[in-house]
């Protein structure tokens, strides 16, 4: 008689447990990145203030957002070869440690053109920063709860819109513009102490090959990046796109794009941004929708406060707290959407993310100068839940199935894509508003003018809703695949011993 032994085995890893030292990290980049998010919509709310205070005006105080808006988009190609060249925490610091000094210079700015050149500082390191802490996160996720993942690393571009505004109001009212710059200082700190303490040392060893900088392709893409959207920028309170400010840089722009084009794809990952990754239908569908949702996103941020300050007469503050409930829908929605991007795969998150945006926009073609706010910003609200449905599947899928040194490229293009986007997508809509309110003269004309432009809005998102069929299904995750492997290897076992169990009874 025998015994029939047993296997011990582990109990599988639960797949939908996100490693500790992921959050950990997650937490660390959050701290420095809440600088910079704060620090763009803080600004939106002082404009005239500072107009004011620097004797300047309104055209060359908006160089302030302009020249940040450039520099960061000279900056973003660059992440990608740094972060190979030095080491992520090395250039994670860096970055935050510049845009910590220029936040400095900014607070003692004697007049417009110092603020100005102190931003450009500012921007150069938030340029680096934004999409190294994408790349940071998916580099240790190691493609596992993806979904998870970015509903909080995305967090910081959710809390801005919500804080920013009403923050600088709080600042403004109890001191002066020198503060829209100085609260920043806290956040750099922590964020310096955390990256010090927590990120790991990935510094390459001495001997290791040093990437060579691809400097054709960063002198036709930052260039052409940033000639297309300052070009952008100039269309609206413009002449229009037949203006020479607005036709001179925006064919420019294109034409080095598409020399960039030209000159990056058959250098494949040895150019600045490897543009072969679009043979991904992954990355291809989550660019094409990134870039709906920065016209959405940002179309729609142009259209919503001018209406209730030129429809309904509200200061800039009253219509920054009008517009809090679309950013509490967002945060409401955003642990949900990524719970079932993980689950079910980003493709039918997207879906029901960009449907209800749609919907959530169509109630403002209907508005007039007596709509109650209450329902409008029950509306908000609705829209914003849409808008983190939308938004996080987008984030999670241009990961999928790309290789570990390909995530810093498919980083960069997913920032480009969705901010070129947005200045598409404002671009557009101040021309249509321009063109609906010509001969606007009181509250029920100007009403009906932005209506129009927001079935125009409505329109640009609707585009996305059958796009996002492209995007990936559910995916099996590393963990399911270690798991599947040691089901079959304890199966095998077990089969091996049954046999030569039959084997010693046969041969008694």
């Amino acid at each position: 008689m025998s015994t029939k032994s047993t296997s011990q085995t582990s109990p599988p890893a639960d797949s939908e447990a996100v490693d500790p030292a992921v959050w950990r990290l997650a937490f660390t980049v959050i701290a420095g990145a809440m600088a910079v998010v704060f620090d763009t919509t803080i600004l939106s709310v002082a404009l005239n203030d500072l107009a004011t205070d620097l004797h300047a005006s309104l055209s060359t105080i908006q160089w302030v957002s302009t020249a940040y808006l450039l520099a960061m988009f000279v900056t973003i190609p660059l992440t990608g070869w740094a972060q190979a060249r030095f080491g992520g925490k090395r250039l994670w610091i860096v970055s935050l440690s510049v845009f910590f000094l220029g936040s400095v210079l900014c607070a003692l700015a004697w007049n417009a053109p110092s603020l100005i050149a102190f931003r450009v500082v500012q921007g150069i390191g938030g340029g680096i920063m934004m999409p190294l802490m994408t790349t940071l996160i998916m580099q240790a996720a190691k493609g596992r709860n993806l979904g998870k993942v970015m509903a909080t690393i995305t967090l910081p571009t959710a809390l801005g819109p919500i804080l920013g505004p009403v923050l600088g109001g709080i600042i403004l009212g109890l001191g002066d513009w020198h503060w829209i710059f100085l609260v920043n200082i806290p956040f750099c700190a922590l964020g310096l102490y955390l990256a010090v303490r927590n990120m790991t040392d990935d510094k390459p060893a001495p001997d290791a090959p040093r990437p060579r900088l691809d400097t054709v392709g960063l002198l036709l893409l930052s260039p052409g990046v940033a000639a297309l959207i300052y070009g952008l920028s100039q269309i609206e309170g413009d002449s229009g796109l037949a203006s020479a400010r607005v036709l001179t840089p925006l064919t420019a722009g294109l034409l080095l794009l598409a020399a960039f084009t030209a000159w990056a794809w058959p250098r494949s990952a040895d150019a600045v941004v490897d543009l072969k990754l679009f043979r991904h239908r992954n990355v291809t569908a989550a660019s094409v929708l990134s870039f709906i949702s920065g016209i959405t996103l940002y179309g729609a941020m142009l259209l919503l406060p001018l209406y209730f300050q030129q429809v309904q007469g509200r200061d800039a503050l009253a219509a920054g707290l009008l517009l809090i409930p679309q950013g509490v829908g967002t945060l409401m929605s955003r642990t949900l959407a990524g719970k079932y991007t993980d689950s079910i795969g980003p493709r039918w998150v997207a879906f029901a993310g960009f449907t209800v945006v749609a919907l959530g926009t169509v109630p403002f073609a209907f508005v007039t100068d007596s709509t109650s706010n209450i329902l409008l910003m029950a509306v908000l609200l609705v829209r914003g839940i849409g808008m983190g449905a939308a938004t996080i599947p987008l984030t999670s899928a241009i990961y999928v199935g790309l290789k570990p040194a390909e995530v810093p490229h498919a980083s960069v293009l997913q920032r480009v894509v969705q901010q070129i986007g947005g200045s598409v997508g404002t671009a557009a809509l101040a021309v249509i508003l321009q063109h609906t309110l010509t001969g606007a003269q009181n509250p029920t004309a100007l009403a009906d003018g932005f209506g129009t432009a927001f079935w125009w809005a409505t329109a640009f998102t609707a585009i996305g809703i059958p796009m996002t069929l492209l995007l990936p299904g559910r995916q099996k995750t590393a963990d399911n695949q270690d798991e599947k492997a040691a089901s079959s290897s304890t199966a095998a076992e077990a089969s091996a011993e049954e046999m030569i169990e039959t084997s010693k009874i046969t041969q008694i």
